[in-house]
């Protein structure tokens, strides 16, 4: 090739060089995002099978749970202060989390906490929280912390009280659990307007326990709850009393005389109910009975 060729083909290259750089950096972004995608698909596919991975652990579970654990507290740490973030991978991290070391309690108490919190705090799904949870307790049938962290969750995200008093009672049962899951479980049933639920669950309390101070306490709240019950029965007679005459009972004697009664009823400290013009049943005013008023726990 003579000289004029060789400068020819030198400046075809100069030319060309940009236009087959833009070319191959287009190209190499497209291989890149697809491996990005590729990888993602991967990790998805992965961290949805935790028994495959336990098994190829090859004995190492309780380090890989460690790992992973550490990876759902990143993933979630990375993503609870942006509004938009979701948190699709957040359970399947959990999950293969516990599978791998169903001992791991941490793991199911944060992690119910990291799935329950409303978003952007956490993912917003208080129902997998409660999966989780059950999860560990399965594994851990004797961690009374764990029927505490799915009561808080059934009363405080799922406003459910019936489940969550029966899981406090439950957790109250537990050997070593403390006094309170037990007082719990009566003050959410009483919140939850569960009178007779809520009785049980104090006179259990009031024979089980060893503290004279608690036995007190136990003491009162039946004698209240008592009176609130016997309200409600004298409520209803009080309206088939209504029906009946047209006018609301003045008091238990008219009951009694139109044998709906068989006697003056009387609250636990012995003096007689008494009805207001409405004919709502009351305590006596000199009753020292005090009945507790349905509120909601935990501030909410």
């Amino acid at each position: 090739m003579n000289s004029s060729g060789h400068k020819r083909l030198v400046w075809a290259f100069i030319v060309a060089a940009p236009v087959i750089f833009v070319a191959l950096a287009a190209l190499q972004a497209r291989i890149d995002e697809h491996t990005r995608s590729f990888a993602r698909s991967k990790e998805e596919l992965v961290l949805r099978s935790g028994a495959a991975l336990k098994k190829a652990s090859l004995g190492y579970d309780a380090l890989m749970a460690d790992i992973y654990w550490t990876r759902a507290v990143q993933y979630f740490g990375a993503r609870s202060t942006k509004r938009d973030e979701q948190m699709g991978l957040l359970d399947p991290l959990l999950d293969i989390t516990t599978t791998l070391d169903p001992r791991l309690v941490v793991a199911y108490r944060f992690g119910a906490i990291f799935l329950s919190e409303p978003a952007p705090i956490g993912a917003g799904r208080p129902d997998l929280g409660v999966k989780l949870v059950k999860k560990g307790i399965a594994a851990n049938p004797n961690e009374w912390q764990l029927y505490s962290d799915l009561a808080f969750i059934y009363y405080w995200h799922l406003d459910d009280s019936p489940n969550a008093a029966a899981t406090y009672l439950a957790g109250s049962k537990i050997p070593n659990a403390p006094e309170y899951l037990g007082i719990m479980a009566a003050r959410v049933s009483q919140s939850g307007g569960e009178i007779e639920t809520s009785l049980m669950i104090w006179r259990q309390i009031y024979h089980s326990t060893k503290n004279a101070r608690m036995q007190q306490e136990a003491e009162q709240q039946i004698a209240g709850l008592t009176a609130a019950h016997d309200e409600q029965i004298l409520n209803k007679l009080s309206d088939d009393y209504h029906r009946r005459f047209g006018r609301y009972p003045a008091s238990s004697q008219d009951l009694v005389d139109a044998r709906i009664l068989p006697g003056i009823p009387a609250d636990p400290a012995g003096l007689p109910y008494v009805f207001g013009s409405d004919g709502k049943a009351k305590l006596n005013p000199s009753s020292p009975v005090v009945i507790p008023a349905p509120k909601k726990l935990l501030g909410r």
